[in-house]
């Protein structure tokens, strides 16, 4: 590793220093941190979130209500590493960046299956609907050593509601707002003695906003002159149960349908009718007191799009991600622990486009280690994917905590990682690139961080380098784009995050800021890579004042580029989000938004416009326990 990789250390170390201070001048009034609370993504195992050495952030069931986000796009936006492009507003085609890595450098997970387009490599997230999602866990960092493929930037695993709570909790929403927004949701969940089950249906609708602002005469933006509001419907239903066979094995399954209707500007195409679906099916064997555990998992993700100009119909693709695997969890001694599994999956594509090749396999070996010694902590893994079409490569990672008094620790976590090209990237008829090779990386994360009752905190530096990282270019007439792979990428980076409680107050601060340049040594040698805001940030304020609940939510970005040359230049942004909750019945609470409450015009995709100030109210029954 160069030893350039280690320069923001002193930085690190020097706000680290600072942060305790700033913390200690809170005074708190109730918990900020609950410190029993457990990760799984980051090592495939439980792990207490206070001991990820791996940054990590949760948000739970109880987050995302209070934020009254209507979909992820606006959970997620501003959070520490995200940055997130988006083309016209609900339900348009929107692409997630975490650190500073492509789009199709994070592995979405939908409770434990892979999620995602097998022909575009990228996830459908503003096809997900939040009403169905209990927690969220994002990992920020290379996992390929755990997972494979996709997991450069990082991984976000999406855990679906069903049988959270003991006995019955039925709920239902209704509400409706601004450009004929309407929805609605209702369910429940059930836990028995020994069986919990789930469901939850949602529809979600809106009228939209004018998409893009292109014109077809002058070829810019989306190459259409439709000065129309783009619409968006999406109906969904998660259904999730399980039963415990004996004090030891455990089966459970889960299964999201999310179907959504989108409108949108284009010359070719300007409605898809789409497919979100997951299906899954685990079975558990975890003895207690046990030193060995075992898990075995089947599951499919579905990604479907029938294209259609008006009511004509245009084209349709289907892709199909199916996967097994087996994991052993073995207890080596009180505070060390080895897993070692295999994963396969299979890619398919089907439909009216015709692909040179449509169907892949992959098969994944893992080992990983967690221990602790005295004041130190350590995890190593090391897994090799044996690719169809690349062959096999060979990923890895390691990690060393160690603690100091006061909840303070520092980390530092060293980690590879490889991306296979998609079936978009090497076959999509017009734009074919066969001799486009997989992705590989190397990073280095530095960190400190401190948890206590009262509040946390975390800084952590990292530099990525990506080599062989694929990008299209577009030679007039082209508008499909031909893909290469330049010498190398790098990324440098630093996030910081803080919680507290105080005075009443709930108060979450996420920074981040990320330099992500070409070192390809050709024509955009130096420059900035495309579509990523080099700074975001994201402060969240709460407040209740008995039955009323009252937040503010700020976050923005700074400026980006829109292409590779950097000479398309979008201006940065902040918006501003408010939010009332009234409790008016022990079983009933209306809630009121209005986002982006100064109107602010911006853009975070070049032609495509961002919605301006809007209302939204929901009245929400849900039975006190």
């Amino acid at each position: 590793m160069e030893t350039s990789m280690l320069r923001p250390l002193s930085t690190a170390v020097a706000a680290a220093l600072f942060l305790p201070l700033l913390a200690s001048t809170a005074r708190a009034d109730s918990a900020a941190v609950d410190l029993d609370e457990v990760v799984v993504t980051g090592t495939r195992t439980e792990v207490p979130l206070v001991d990820s050495l791996v940054p990590a952030q949760v948000i739970d069931r109880a987050a995302i209500e209070r934020s009254q986000a209507r979909d992820l796009i606006e959970l997620l936006r501003g959070r520490a590493g995200v940055d997130i492009g988006n083309t016209g507003g609900r339900g348009k085609l929107s692409s997630l960046y975490l650190r500073g890595a492509e789009s199709d450098h994070v592995l979405v997970l939908v409770d434990g299956v892979k999620f995602g387009s097998a022909t575009a490599g990228m996830p459908a997230i503003q096809d997900l609907p939040v009403a169905q999602i209990e927690r969220i866990e994002i990992i920020r960092g290379p996992r390929s050593s755990l997972y494979g493929s996709e997991a450069i930037g990082g991984v976000i695993q999406i855990f679906t509601r069903g049988g959270e709570a003991d006995g019955l909790s039925p709920y239902a929403t209704v509400g409706g707002g601004s450009h004929g927004s309407r929805d609605a949701s209702a369910g429940f969940d059930y836990r028995g003695e020994r069986g919990w089950i789930g469901a939850h249906g949602g529809y979600d609708s809106t009228d939209g906003i004018n998409a893009c602002r292109g014109s077809g005469t002058l070829f810019q933006g989306c190459f259409a002159d439709e000065p129309d509001d783009d619409g968006y419907r999406n109906v969904s239903l998660n259904l999730r149960g399980g039963f415990r066979i004996n004090d030891a094995t455990t089966l459970e399954g889960n299964f999201l349908n999310a179907a959504g209707d989108n409108e949108f500007d284009g010359s070719w195409t300007n409605r898809s009718k789409t497919l979100q679906q997951v299906t899954g099916a685990q079975l558990r064997y975890a003895p207690e007191g046990g030193r060995i555990g075992l898990s075995a998992a089947l599951g499919r993700s579905k990604d479907q799009s029938d294209d259609y100009q008006g009511d004509a119909f245009v084209s349709s693709l289907d892709t199909r991600r199916d996967s097994a695997s087996v994991q052993a969890d073995v207890k080596l001694a009180a505070a060390h622990s080895l897993s070692v599994g295999v994963d396969y999956s299979n890619d398919r594509v089907d439909g009216t486009t015709g692909y040179t090749v449509d169907d892949r396999d992959n098969t994944g070996v893992f080992l990983a280690y967690s221990g602790s010694a005295g004041r130190h902590r350590f995890q190593a893994s090391v897994r090799n994917d044996d690719n169809e079409q690349f062959g096999n490569h060979l990923t890895g990672g390691l990690g060393w905590g160690l603690s100091f008094d006061n909840g303070l620790r520092l980390n530092a976590t060293l980690g590879t990682g490889f991306k296979a090209p998609t079936f978009n990237d090497l076959y999509y008829p017009g734009s074919e690139s066969p001799w486009l090779q997989p992705e590989e990386s190397r990073s280095l994360n530095l960190g400190l961080s401190q948890f206590s009752e009262r509040f946390h905190w975390s800084f952590d530096v990292y530099e990525s380098r990506i080599d062989n990282l694929i990008v299209f270019v577009y030679p007039p007439p082209d508008f499909l784009g031909v893909g290469s792979n330049i010498d190398e990428a790098r990324i440098r980076g630093a996030e910081l995050t803080f919680g507290t409680s105080f005075a009443g107050f709930d108060l979450s601060t996420q920074l981040s800021h990320v330099d992500p340049r070409d070192r390809s040594g050709g024509a955009n040698d130096g420059n900035v890579l495309a579509r990523r805001a080099r700074s975001t940030g994201r402060v969240d304020l709460d407040r209740e004042f008995g039955p009323l609940r009252a937040g503010i939510t700020v976050q923005g970005a700074g400026s980006r580029y829109d292409n590779a040359a950097n000479t398309a230049r979008l201006g940065g942004y902040a918006t501003t989000d408010l939010r009332l909750e009234y409790a008016f019945h022990r079983d009933w609470s209306l809630l009121a938004r209005a986002s982006n409450v100064f109107d602010r015009e911006y853009e975070t995709v070049a032609w495509y416009y961002q919605p301006g100030r809007e209302y939204h109210v929901v009245l929400r029954w849900r039975p006190a326990r």
